[in-house]
């Protein structure tokens, strides 16, 4: 006996919600070189600093 066409759609909903569970699970991870990436914002204005300058804003901004 074929499955309806609810059933199947029903499938495709629920692989796609699991889909994207496991997607939220994965984004939630820290990965390596987190901390380091958030050390060369500005602390001031927020701004990634780029080298070893001082930040564009004016202020040193360093944490």
């Amino acid at each position: 006996m074929r499955g309806s066409v609810s059933d199947v759609l029903s499938k495709i909903a629920i692989l796609f919600l699991v889909f994207m569970a496991i997607l939220a699970m994965f984004g939630r991870l820290r990965f390596p070189g987190q901390k380091k990436l958030q050390s060369a914002k500005c602390s001031k204005c927020g701004r990634f600093r780029i080298g070893k300058g001082p930040c564009p804003c004016g202020k040193d901004g360093r944490a």
